[in-house]
């Protein structure tokens, strides 16, 4: 897949420059409402009349002084009622039963395991800074020629792993159940269950982290992780049913070649989000609202992972999931790509929109970006073309120009079945 966009951009003719990161102290210079040219660390300054922030923590975009949320923002802020502290939702990836969570169990004096906090959730419906929870997406391999084992932290702690024991021999195995069978005998293993991949709880300092905070976050997920798959393969205190089911998988040789068969990017599912003339919202999603300056359709279930891990009653709790579907594919405006006229005239932000933290959650697909992203690069060239701030660019010859590519801007579900 990267030998893929690598060629792409080979044959497109762009100019890529790799290993460059954003100044965050001087990156950006502004003048008169407008980025002139951003810096790098290593010096390299680039200069345009149009910039996209299409990364996943929206550095440009905060650092042009653009309205960003982190977190989630509370039922009453837009009228919602999937957004905020969801206890009454968090039911796909809950404990299924009662679990001890303290270090000795049925003792609270000992301290609760590593991963939980004291208190409860916070008042349902409740906006909070919490952030649903990241990940490494697996590829696995059950093919012992091409098949290396998990590897073994080096910090690797069992006691971060004691709540998840007590749920195995409680009979619940659920940690890489959600594993999607890819070509040649791999997978792309997600998370599934209360106690998997996800590292929940361990990420609410990412978005707005310097790249110090972002690599310590980096590298305690990768070693929970990491831990994780080598305690399940290996300690013999795992029941020998599950020992058994992971005995076939291990990372493959061909995958992620230079970083040991582990993933090189850690699944940042929601970090900023920015706040333009139109918030994209739950609303949006189940089509009380609908944008006319329609620059792309979202069509995924309204998503949250669990942001949090608690006691109460002397069991352990998850908190935040939230899965909504039943509705159809929507449109997303321009206006939410877009910052206010005030805020900067020459940026786009395709990735980290002006959304809802629930709304966000169903938007938040790689190919939705990747739609947004042609989007906002012929919005970008339309306002160069024509001198103009981006708030400026005309909705109407965006999308006709949009539709002449082939961009599905409303759908009509008799057309999409017959076709199908």
């Amino acid at each position: 897949a990267e030998d893929t966009f690598k060629m792409m951009m080979v044959e497109a003719k762009v100019p890529v420059a790799y290993g460059e990161r954003l100044d965050l102290a001087r990156g950006v210079e502004m003048e008169d409402g407008r980025i002139g040219a951003i810096v790098m660390e290593s010096g390299r300054r680039f200069a345009g009349r149009v910039f996209i922030d299409a990364t996943y923590e929206g550095d440009l975009m905060a650092r042009a002084g653009v309205s960003y949320h982190a977190g989630r923002e509370s039922n009453a802020a837009y009228g919602e009622t999937f957004n905020g502290v969801q206890t009454k939702k968090a039911v796909v990836h809950q404990f299924d039963c009662a679990i001890d969570p303290y270090v000795v169990a049925g003792r609270p004096e000992s301290g609760l395991l590593p991963g939980i906090h004291e208190g409860g959730p916070g008042e349902e419906g409740a906006g909070d800074r919490r952030v649903q929870a990241y990940n490494f997406r697996m590829c696995l391999t059950n093919d012992p020629a091409n098949r290396m084992p998990f590897p073994k932290p080096d910090n690797y702690d069992p006691l971060r792993y004691e709540l998840l024991l007590r749920y195995l021999n409680a009979g619940h195995w659920t940690v890489i159940q959600l594993s999607t069978p890819m070509p040649n005998s791999k997978t792309d293993t997600n998370n599934c269950g209360a106690f998997a991949s996800d590292n929940i709880g361990m990420n609410y300092d990412y978005p707005d982290g310097d790249y110090a905070v972002r690599e310590r976050i980096f590298n305690e997920h990768r070693d929970y992780q990491q831990g994780m798959m080598w305690f399940l393969a290996n300690d013999p205190r795992v029941p020998e049913g599950v020992r058994t089911a992971m005995s076939p998988w291990g990372l493959p040789k061909d995958e992620f070649t230079d970083n040991g068969g582990w993933p090189h990017q850690l699944y940042v599912r929601e970090a900023r989000r920015m706040i333009s003339d139109h918030v994209m919202t739950q609303h949006d999603c189940e089509g009380r609202v609908k944008a006319e300056d329609a620059v792309g359709l979202a069509a995924y279930t309204m998503d949250s992972h669990n942001v949090q891990r608690y006691a109460k009653d002397g069991r352990v709790w998850n908190e935040g999931d939230v899965e909504v579907d039943g509705f159809p594919p929507y449109p997303i405006a321009y206006r939410s790509i877009r910052p206010k006229r005030a805020e900067c005239a020459n940026l786009l932000v395709p990735v980290c929109l002006s959304a809802s933290h629930i709304a966000f959650g169903s938007i938040r697909m790689e190919p939705v970006f990747m739609v947004l992203g042609q989007s906002a690069a012929t919005a970008a060239v339309m306002a160069i073309d024509a001198g103009t701030a981006v708030q400026d660019v005309d909705a109407g010859r965006l999308q006709e120009r949009l539709k002449q590519d082939g961009q599905i801007l409303a759908w009509n579900a008799a057309s999409a079945n017959a076709t199908e």
